[in-house]
């Protein structure tokens, strides 16, 4: 059996107040234990980089719907849950998402970016140009959920405000993308500016805001990634 089909969170689990109570079911570890799942995590995602150079080749989809059922599980404000993600694996949208990124990266590359932006990027190789939005099998969008739209009693459509949409999205991406790694998959994070295109070509609602695009795929067979450092714990981290 799928290691993550016993997930299961629908509609009818986000229940409105007051909610119910039960007692916590938590199962307390040895400290053996925990280092030992802590030390196979932190192999795993130190190894993950970002990929720009992907392979075609096909994936097992319901892998990613399985890494998106975990980042379904990410806390958020209120238990809203203010996140949607669309997988993309038709060629044709696939072609237009590139078509309009590459739009707005030009811009960006070319006047929008200040120059103290784009000398940091320069180390990277980036430009406008985002062939991989084609070539990797899928890619998956991330949407924030900027407020609900519900019906009042009389059928009038009112907004419903949704509280800590960015800190909740971006605790729920964090989830996705370590889901990937774990998978096996290369990843992007990917964030075009501006990146209303993306709810105008998969056709969304207002309320929708992209958030996040996602490539993922296998690196291609000759991929590249620059030699970069992260910082030592020294510097993100204290005990007061």
């Amino acid at each position: 059996m799928n290691a993550c089909a016993k997930i299961t969170v629908t509609n009818e689990s986000i229940m409105t107040k007051p909610y119910p109570f039960k007692p916590l079911e938590f199962e307390r570890l040895s400290r053996e234990e925990q280092k030992a799942r802590l030390g196979q995590f932190v192999e795993t995602l130190s190894q993950r980089r970002t990929v720009r150079e992907f392979s075609p080749d096909p994936i097992d989809l319901s892998l990613v719907e399985d890494a998106i059922r975990i980042a379904g599980l990410a806390p958020s404000g209120a238990n809203q849950q203010p996140w949607h993600f669309s997988v993309v694996v038709d060629q044709e949208v696939k072609r237009k998402i590139r078509k309009a990124a590459e739009e707005e990266e030009y811009q960006s590359y070319h006047g929008r970016m200040p120059q103290e932006w784009l000398d940091k990027l320069a180390p990277l190789g980036t430009d406008e140009h985002k062939p991989f939005l084609e070539i990797a099998p899928a890619l998956i969008i991330v949407f924030k959920i900027d407020y609900g739209l519900i019906q009042d009693e009389k059928g009038n459509e009112k907004k419903e405000k949704h509280y800590y949409v960015n800190e909740s999205v971006g605790l729920a991406s964090g989830f996705l993308v370590a889901a990937l790694q774990m998978a096996g998959f290369a990843t992007l994070t990917h964030t075009p500016s501006p990146m209303g295109f993306l709810a105008d070509i998969l056709g969304k609602p207002k309320n929708y805001k992209a958030f996040l695009l996602i490539p993922v795929g296998f690196p291609a067979d000759d991929a590249r990634v620059p030699v970069i450092t992260k910082k030592p714990f020294s510097e993100i981290s204290d005990r007061i």
